[in-house]
């Protein structure tokens, strides 16, 4: 949703219900000389916004809330689902020179490591793959599974949980990247990724007034 400005008369209905709330859509319409189907979407707007609560039967209540409390309270019910991108993913018997053409190809920063069953066994960042080059020549002959990082030192989250929980996961780690997963019979299914440019994508979001 773009960012509300509010219309004089929305300001106004605003002040009618601070000042006399619970109060009916007929009787603020009658305060402002108006019809009550003129005022439905200035009502509805305000309500949608969080600014007002309707009750049924009683009227408008004002909630006492600024826009930035508002906002805060919207941030923080952002769910993973409404942020994540698609994961990229590799077999546990890849070798590193293949990951790094991978990472490489897909331009991402993580990689997420499978077994047979499509269920999450490991983790590869840039650092572990660029650690894993230093020093060999043979990149093709090392398998991922001997440089990843492994269950259950994996940090993971569910498209569920809280974006902003994720977030204090992250910064408390210092990983780039965070898979989501769904619980199988087998283990983990990666089913996408929250990483920082997701986490960036929020900040811009809320600069521009776009959380939903």
């Amino acid at each position: 949703m773009s960012k509300i400005e509010l219309s004089s008369r929305q300001e106004k209905i605003l002040q009618i219900v601070k000042d006399h709330g619970p109060i009916t859509g007929e009787q603020i319409a009658d305060q402002l000389n108006l019809t009550r189907a003129t005022l439905r979407p200035d009502l509805a707007i305000l309500t949608m916004a969080g600014y007002l609560e309707a009750r049924p039967r009683v009227g408008y209540f004002y909630t006492g809330k600024t826009g930035s409390q508002l906002l805060t309270e919207k941030i923080k019910k952002l769910q993973v689902y409404q942020y994540q991108s698609m994961p990229v993913v590799v077999d546990e018997s890849v070798s590193v020179y293949d990951a790094i053409c991978t990472m490489f190809l897909e331009d991402v920063g993580t990689l997420f490591v499978v077994d047979k069953n499509s269920s999450l066994v490991g983790v590869l960042s840039r650092k572990d793959l660029l650690r894993a080059s230093l020093g060999n020549s043979n990149l093709e002959a090392i398998p991922v599974n001997i440089i990843m990082t492994r269950m259950p030192n994996i940090t993971f989250c569910h498209k569920d949980d809280l974006i902003i929980d994720v977030a204090e996961k992250i910064i408390e780690k210092q990983i780039d990247a965070v898979p989501v997963v769904k619980h199988t019979e087998h283990g983990y299914e990666v089913i996408g990724r929250l990483t920082k440019t997701n986490m960036t994508k929020v900040l811009v979001d809320i600069a521009k007034d776009e959380i939903i």
